[in-house]
């Protein structure tokens, strides 16, 4: 199983970007995928998921923000990510949870930073 994430980076206040995640060794599409973030001296927190089938989680502090998908025929995963705000920053992994998207992660990529800030 490989997780490899891209689409990180530095943007201002207000600006979009989209993340992507390509996954090797098993189809996204049979689990439940998602998307977790950590700043720097905090815990890993849940961002978004997609389930197997197709019904979407958010936390409450990006709903209406972000926008999860996923391309099968791909087999990548994307978090569209716009008004985004300096509390937004943090190291963004792709990830996959033990069961739902409230507990342990089973396999995550190496993350991409995305940095909010003027």
């Amino acid at each position: 199983v490989q997780l490899v994430e891209s689409g990180g980076g530095l943007v201002q206040p207000g600006g979009s970007l989209r993340l992507s995640c390509a996954a090797s060794g098993f189809r996204i599409a049979f689990y439940n995928m998602g998307w977790a973030r950590q700043v720097p001296g905090k815990g890993l927190d849940w961002v978004s998921g997609i389930y197997n089938g197709g019904s979407t989680y958010y936390a409450a502090s990006v709903k209406g923000r972000f926008t999860i998908s996923r391309d099968a025929a791909k087999n990548t995963m994307y978090l569209q990510m716009n008004s985004l705000n300096p509390e937004d920053t943090a190291v963004y992994y792709c990830a996959r949870p033990v069961g739902n998207f409230y507990g342990a992660i089973e396999y995550r990529g190496e993350g991409t930073l995305v940095t909010v800030s003027s």
